[in-house]
């Protein structure tokens, strides 16, 4: 029987609880566990995919095109998994779902309620994906971790801490614990209780009892003893069942925080995990990786060299926007044994209009880019701040300093060279005009105008490296092998009818979709690092694996030996961190896609890539 540890918040949302769900988990890995995680997100949407960056930080997405929240990006850096768009429940998903049955006669003409249709249907999401298979073993985890979105006390959430009441029933008090995250605000010097208190008696009347209470404290000063005691008196819990969780150097050191503090010798009491089979390889490999977690927090501590980037982007008012980018230049920064340093520029800053409307941030944003050791222009919609994205991508091809685009970031690197190298004034992406006079970057001609959410080309695909090519970093960088895979969300593309001229003049597209038409890697070669994917790699980082690209560029941005350093390990160590069934070719990727797809209400026509929707109208999920 798996078991359920489900993680809830109480007093405001953003307090941590993907953080601590991840470190639940993997401290559970370690002692030779399968491990699971589901997000559930009380929100309307279907999904994430229509939701911009700044309302609800990144649109992660999953190897099956599904573009999700970013806590799944925690679960499986964490945790070393793959996940699919079922471990991401939406109230939209939900109601779709239910209403979909109930429009087939499902329900055998009852009325359709919360209680019990909603709720069961839940239940019965949660307990189904939980059985599916995450990682390489290709066996049925152990533990499941379910994050409760948003805060208890909230409307949206009512539905799901009702399903979750009745379902500590359904598999059992052995198979079911909560772990409630709370809010301990510090007030000049004095660590408050009544705020979790408060929660934690709410949660009490909805008919969930909190198994452990995880304190967040926004300080670097752990929780006292004598608030731990008092959290432990007033909201009828054992002293051990009281954690705090409070800032350190980094999240890569929260998982040992709990584990100092006794959560998994809890667990396994509580859960009967002792009772759970594991061979020797299984436990070999938990403690192998405890042993590698310790030591890159290890290590990050006693680093004393530095590695500065400055990060290009549009929506630096939300960090969490670019999380994953901010992961991978940190898994690469550990590994090239540097302490990162990121600086932030707001694109529209660096554009010359600036200069005059507001010259401070438009010399800071300058000074910023002359200073950094490289250059990154991530992901983004829209036309606002891409010029001064441009401008960026000039200055570090012209001065030799290292750069990676991303998606955008490697479209607007076609662009800059049309109009600098190939002189080419005129030339733009057609998202920004919409009859361009050098029209170098396209819509794709199969994606719908009409549908925003999940009509993107999107999840994992393979990028072949093109002949003569052994000369490239990135394909140093991936093994050396033919072919990649990463995982891509975009609606653009560089126009085909350019892509001859922009190589005579010397851009090389070193790596193409299997049919040799879409150019998704770019890389020039009398350079430092000049890398651009059309894919986002980013989401395919790993803490004890480093993206390929990212990993070049911050090796880059350290220096030339440390660099050729780095390829020499990645030709002989790297393991790509895909399930070997899920590295195939494009198109039967699209087939194993297509039951998904076909979902009652909402037929598609599949015809090569495209998708034709004739189904109702509305976003995709």
């Amino acid at each position: 029987m798996t078991k359920f540890i489900i993680v809830s918040g109480g007093v405001v949302s953003g307090i941590g609880k993907g953080v601590i769900a991840s470190s639940t988990g993997l401290l559970l890995k370690m002692t030779g566990l399968k491990v699971t995680a589901i997000k559930i997100d009380p929100y309307m949407n279907v999904d994430a995919g229509t939701m911009r960056p700044t309302e609800h930080g990144e649109v992660y997405v999953l190897n099956d095109g599904g573009e999700v929240d970013l806590d799944l990006g925690n679960y499986e850096r964490y945790l070393d998994v793959t996940l699919s768009r079922d471990n991401n429940i939406t109230t939209g998903k939900i109601y779709q779902q239910v209403i979909e049955r109930e429009r087939r006669g499902d329900y055998l003409g009852r009325t359709v309620q919360i209680v019990p249709h909603v709720t069961n249907a839940i239940q019965d999401w949660i307990e189904r994906v939980s059985k599916i298979p995450v990682d390489e073993t290709g066996e049925e985890p152990d533990v499941c971790i379910v994050e409760l979105g948003g805060t208890v006390g909230d409307i949206e959430s009512a539905p799901f801490i009702e399903a979750m009441r009745q379902f500590q029933f359904r598999v059992g008090h052995e198979n079911f614990a909560l772990i409630h995250v709370s809010l301990v605000p510090d007030m000049h010097g004095e660590q408050k209780t009544k705020p979790t208190q408060t929660t934690v008696h709410a949660l009490r009347g909805l008919g969930l009892l909190p198994d452990l209470i995880a304190c967040r404290l926004i300080v670097p000063q752990p929780l006292a003893k004598a608030t731990k005691e008092k959290i432990s008196m007033f909201c009828h819990v054992a002293s051990e069942q009281v954690i705090g969780v409070h800032d350190v150097v980094s999240v890569y050191h929260v998982p040992l925080l709990l584990q100092a503090q006794g959560i998994v010798d809890f667990l396994q009491r509580r859960l009967n995990l002792a009772d759970v089979g594991r061979t020797e390889k299984m436990l070999q490999r938990g403690t192998s990786l405890e042993h590698r977690w310790k030591t890159i927090t290890t290590d990050q501590e006693r680093l004393y060299d530095r590695v500065s980037i400055a990060l290009v982007g549009k929506y630096t008012d939300l960090k969490d926007s670019y999380m994953s980018v901010i992961k991978a230049l940190e898994h690469s920064a550990f590994r090239c044994h540097r302490r990162l340093i990121l600086h932030w520029v707001e694109s529209s800053d660096l554009e010359p209009e600036n200069q005059d409307a507001d010259p401070k941030k438009y010399h800071d944003a300058w000074r910023t880019i002359v200073g950094a050791g490289g250059i990154l222009v991530p992901g983004g919609f829209g036309d606002r701040g891409t010029e001064g994205m441009i401008l960026a991508i000039k200055w570090a091809r012209e001065q030799k300093v290292p750069f990676l685009g991303i998606c955008l970031g490697f479209q607007l690197a076609v662009v800059e060279w049309a109009r600098n190298v190939m002189n080419l004034p005129g030339a733009k992406s057609s998202e920004f005009v919409a009859d361009p006079k050098d029209p170098v970057v396209i819509f794709m001609p199969e994606i719908s105008r009409t549908h925003m959410g999940g009509t993107m080309r999107l999840g994992l695909r393979p990028t072949v490296f093109q002949s003569d090519t052994e000369w490239s970093c990135m394909r140093k960088l991936y093994g050396g092998g033919d072919t990649i895979w990463e995982r891509h969300r975009h609606r653009y593309e560089v126009n085909p009818t350019y892509v001859e001229r922009l190589e005579a003049s010397g851009m090389s597209f070193i790596g193409r979709d299997e049919k040799g038409e879409r150019m998704q890697l770019m890389e020039l070669r009398n350079h430092p690092f000049f890398v651009g994917l059309q894919s986002h790699p980013e989401f395919c980082t790993r803490p004890l694996n480093p993206s390929p690209p990212f990993l070049g560029f911050v090796s880059a941005a350290c220096g030339s030996d440390v660099l050729e350093q780095q390829m020499g390990q990645q030709l002989q160590n790297f393991q790509p961190p895909h399930p070997r069934e899920a590295m195939i070719g494009e198109q039967l990727l699209i087939q194993s896609l297509r039951e998904q797809l076909l979902t009652p209400g909402r037929e598609r026509v599949l015809s090569g890539e495209s998708e034709v929707n004739i189904g109702q109208e509305g976003g995709d999920s």
